[in-house]
């Protein structure tokens, strides 16, 4: 007789709960949404090219446009869980003074591999690396590190975005200095992101390197999901409520506005159902980089919204964790 281990045992009885749940369900009303067409109502003054001001509020607020929002956010966190239960912890390791400068790095078992950094989004409030275990899975078992960011958010900031890219440009520059001590291969420095994490990736790619003794070229390539690279429209937007922006603010963290600095290949993706802004966002930032001839892919991801788009990260057969593993060299079978 096979020996079981705790793994299988825990494997066993999450797809034993799980399918208890299924059968459950099955006997319960169905709860499925739709999301209603908005009512009629006038458009008022433009704020922003043709968008007046409800325009650009709901084109930086996502829930507008991504009626199942509750629901993925659900999910991410059941699958999570599982992940947890069937990945080895990770090393919790600092990269700054503070409390919160501090980073998951899950380990694979291949030596000296590929580092795949990730930034989580979040609308520069929340979220914590250890809520992104089931990000990690895939790419551990494919080979490469997976490295999950802390930092601080607008609420303990006062509403400056300003440290919150400070410390993902230190994160960054410490992995480099570092990797290799985890067995990554620090030549070989990724980023995938999405939401807000891919407004602070495209500030890191826009970092001044060679001022820090670093090569220009520190991250080898990025995947950035649903992001913003121009604060200027964002700015005007409910945002501002949270988010205290500032003329410096919106010059210096626009992506756009600095593209001579990018010096990494860029695979830029959005949900086809997202908002109106964040395609336009994408689009825009996919063809200046382009025009400047730099390597930008643009991907358009079919039949996603906002949210959607961001849970395929932590799915190797779907749109940014397919992007990720080919960035990597990963992806052939």
């Amino acid at each position: 007789m096979t020996k079981k281990t705790s793994r299988d045992i825990t494997r066993r009885a999450l797809v034993a709960g799980t399918a208890a749940g299924t059968v459950a369900l099955a006997g319960a009303p169905a709860s499925a949404q739709r999301c209603p067409e908005p009512p009629p109502r006038v458009k008022g003054p433009p704020v922003f090219r043709d968008l007046d001001q409800t325009d650009i509020d709901e084109g930086y607020d996502n829930d507008v446009y991504a009626f199942n929002a509750k629901h993925l956010g659900e999910r991410r966190v059941f699958n999570n869980r599982i992940a947890q239960a069937l990945l080895a912890k990770p090393e919790r390791v600092k990269y700054g003074p503070a409390d919160i400068e501090r980073l998951d790095f899950y380990k694979t078992s291949r030596p000296n591999a590929p580092v795949l950094i990730f930034i989580h989004g979040g609308s520069w409030r929340g979220g914590r690396a250890e809520q992104f275990t089931t990000y990690a899975e895939p790419y551990v078992r494919a080979g490469a590190n997976f490295a999950v960011l802390d930092f601080t958010n607008v609420g303990e900031t006062g509403g400056d975005i300003f440290p919150l890219v400070d410390q993902c440009r230190r994160a960054v520059a410490w992995l480099y200095r570092n990797a290799g001590k985890f067995g990554g291969d620090p030549e070989r420095l990724y980023i995938i992101s999405r939401s807000s994490g891919s407004h602070l990736t495209s500030c890191v790619l826009i970092s001044e390197w060679e001022k820090q003794g670093l090569p220009r070229n520190i991250v080898k390539g990025a995947v950035l999901g649903s992001g913003m690279y121009d604060l200027a429209p964002v700015r005007l937007s409910r945002r501002s409520s949270f988010v205290k922006f500032t003329d410096a603010m919106v010059q210096d963290l626009s992506a756009m506005r600095h593209i001579e600095k990018i010096h990494t290949p860029v695979t830029i993706g959005v949900g086809a159902l997202e908002t109106p802004e964040f395609q336009r966002q994408a689009r825009e930032f996919a063809a200046a980089l382009k025009a400047a001839g730099k390597p930008a892919e643009l991907i358009v991801a079919q039949g996603y919204n906002h949210y959607e788009t961001g849970e395929t990260i932590g799915h190797p057969y779907a749109v940014l964790g397919r992007a990720a593993l080919d960035m990597m060299g990963l992806g052939k079978i």
